[in-house]
């Protein structure tokens, strides 16, 4: 039988960068992961700089990998009334195929182990975890970390709440090639029934990823009718569209995105990520979001293995700090979707912070965080 410290399943950023993090610490680490990397994620891939200051702290350096310096936003309304403005803090352009593959190479250097199996059960039994996998290998540790994405069958098997609910929303992604595209801009083009970004990556090729509801989408029922179709009907996208050679020989698509309140520890499992809540797209710091809540967890989980708490302090103090956190930025997020998702809030909220650069800086910086401090 394997016995871990620490056994964390999913192998995305708040997987690895809690896997990095617990290791640097000093403690064995399993991570469960159901593809071998690189592999391509849907995502928008713009990580804001807030998350920096942690990734160097770790040892990982976006700079070595060429992620791209993005400065500028872009916003667009469906029919194309568009405004830019400097990002307060910015942040970089750098792909899911190479991000995480570059935590897993300095994971793997660390020592961390891996096992590229789905998990099939998490149970807890007198203070300790018993997680099987595909294979009906079984692992033992200390603690479990659940870093494995927006919709898992662990979610079922852990009776979440949020699982029994259908989700209305389809995420879509691809990449292009277009050499005009600026490189320090990401751009947020709306459309009817949703909404799309745009920005480039380490390779210089474009990432374009959108979010529809699925009342919108079933109206078209392919991907290729719904951008020949819907997206267009904003000139931004519409230009770029028809300008921009697509790279990928069909896009990715994830269903059953649910921006439904989850909660951060769920039958003594600690979520990070995506596993624990997902902020909306629109406000394009779903990624160092999804890191700080693996330092959150790990730093949690060092005074807990320390003994200064005990089990159900660790996980009330982890619930704590992740509300204290995100909570607010979640809440944001969601009120900023319920607008530009209807066409006259839209144009009446871009008229207003069109006179005021200050006023849509203001309203960026309430999605985002502070430089996470090491």
């Amino acid at each position: 039988m394997n016995k871990f410290d620490v056994i964390i399943v999913g192998g995305g950023l708040a997987g690895l960068t809690a896997a990095l993090d617990l290791t640097k610490r000093g403690f064995t680490v399993l991570v469960f992961e159901k593809q071998r990397y690189p592999h391509h994620k849907v995502c928008g891939e713009y990580v804001s700089n807030e998350i920096q200051p942690y990734l160097e702290h770790l040892g990982v350096f976006l700079d070595q990998a060429n992620a791209v310096v993005i400065d500028t936003f872009q916003l667009s309304t469906v029919k194309g009334k568009s405004l830019k403005v400097k990002l307060p803090i910015g942040g970089k352009g750098i792909s899911r195929h190479a991000f995480d593959y570059l935590l897993y190479k300095n994971a793997i250097s660390k020592g961390v182990t891996f096992v590229f199996e789905n998990v099939d059960s998490i149970a807890f039994k007198n203070g300790a975890f018993t997680v099987k996998s595909g294979l009906s290998e079984t692992y033992m540790s200390t603690l479990v970390i659940g870093a494995y994405g927006k919709r898992s069958s662990l979610d079922k098997q852990l009776h979440r709440g949020f699982i029994q609910d259908k989700s209305s929303w389809l995420g879509v992604k691809a990449h292009y090639k277009l050499d005009s595209f600026p490189d320090n801009l990401v751009a947020l083009h709306n459309f009817r029934g949703g909404y799309g970004g745009l920005s480039k990556t380490e390779t210089g090729v474009i990432n374009f990823c959108y979010l529809v509801s699925y009342e919108s989408f079933k109206q078209e029922k392919k991907v290729v009718d719904f951008n020949k179709n819907v997206l267009v009907k904003n000139p931004f996208l519409a230009t770029f569209l028809k300008e921009a050679i697509p790279l990928f020989d069909q896009p990715l698509s994830i269903a059953q995105i649910s921006f439904q309140p989850k909660k951060a520890v769920e039958n003594h499992v600690l979520m990070c990520g995506d596993t624990a809540s997902l902020i909306h797209p629109l406000c394009g710091n779903g990624m160092a979001m999804a890191m700080h809540s693996s330092k959150i967890a790990c730093e949690i989980i060092q005074n807990y293995m320390d003994g200064i708490y005990d089990r159900t302090y660790m996980e009330k103090e982890y619930q704590k700090q992740w509300t204290a956190v995100f909570k607010r930025r979640l809440w944001a997020g969601k009120q900023l979707q319920k607008i530009m998702l209807r066409e006259d809030l839209s144009n009446f909220a871009m008229g207003t912070v069109a006179k005021s650069p200050r006023l849509l800086k203001s309203i960026i910086s309430k999605t985002h965080g502070k430089p996470v401090i090491c």
